[in-house]
Formats: structure tokens, C-alpha cells, sequence
């Protein structure tokens, strides 16, 4: 699908160690140093890696996945943005998932977006080794 760098991954194990042990201003401040040091698609490139940890090995990529979500419409927008972009990863859909990011940068919420997204890492890793 696409080939991230290896610091993408090391970056995207930062924002996890800092979201597992709930700091998320350390997380935003991960997120601000990759942007700093890679610019965007640096930060795109972090959440295509937690994408990938949160759809799992066992899920087959890039086929027909569909988004049920019940109520998507009536949740935050950092909420639909993760729910549209995890979907997008689990359908190799690079460019969806490049239009959710500019969509979220043009509208103020790709901070949010991308602490959300951490979060819901977090979340799945804690449900899968429960």
C-alpha cells in the first residue's frame, strides 16, 4: 500500500508509550516533534502506523471494508475522523486518508484527531489483552 519510514514506526511507539501511561500532552508534543522534524506527512505517516496497530495483522487489507459505526453522523469530529481513517487504512485507501488529513488540518482538528486516534489505540491494545 504505502512505505513508511522506520522512524514513523519509532514515533508511533512513542505516542503509544505516552498515551498507555495518559499523558497526552506528551503524546500532542510526540505528535508536534514529528511535525517539526517531517512536516505533515510525517504526522500522517504516525497515524498510518497506529492505523495498522489498530486493524491488527489478522485483517486482510485493502478489500471491501465498510464503516459500522451506529450514529457516526451525530459523533465529534475527532470521533468520525479516526472511525473514516482507520476505515480508510483497512482499504489501503491512500487517498481518503490523505483528504481526511488536509480536511482536518483546513478545519483546526487534526490535533484533536490524532489524540483521539491515540486514544483508540490504547483502547483496542487494552480490549485485545483483556
Amino acid at each position: 500500500m504505502t512505505d513508511v519510514p522506520q522512524h514513523a514506526f519509532d514515533d508511533a511507539a512513542q505516542v503509544l508509550h505516552c498515551a498507555l501511561s495518559g499523558d497526552s500532552d506528551a503524546v500532542v508534543g510526540t505528535f508536534d516533534a514529528v511535525v517539526d522534524r517531517s512536516g505533515v506527512v510525517g504526522a500522517w505517516d504516525v497515524a498510518w502506523c497506529l492505523a495498522a496497530t489498530m486493524v491488527g495483522r489478522d485483517v486482510v487489507r485493502g478489500g471491501a471494508w465498510t464503516l459500522e459505526f451506529p450514529g457516526i453522523d451525530d459523533a465529534r469530529y475527532d470521533k468520525r475522523w479516526v472511525a473514516r481513517f482507520v476505515s480508510a487504512y483497512a482499504n489501503g485507501d491512500v487517498p481518503t486518508s490523505e483528504a481526511l488529513f488536509s480536511a482536518a488540518i483546513a478545519d483546526g482538528q487534526l490535533p484533536d484527531c490524532l489524540l483521539t486516534l491515540a486514544g483508540s489505540t490504547v483502547a483496542t491494545l487494552r480490549h485485545r489483552a483483556a
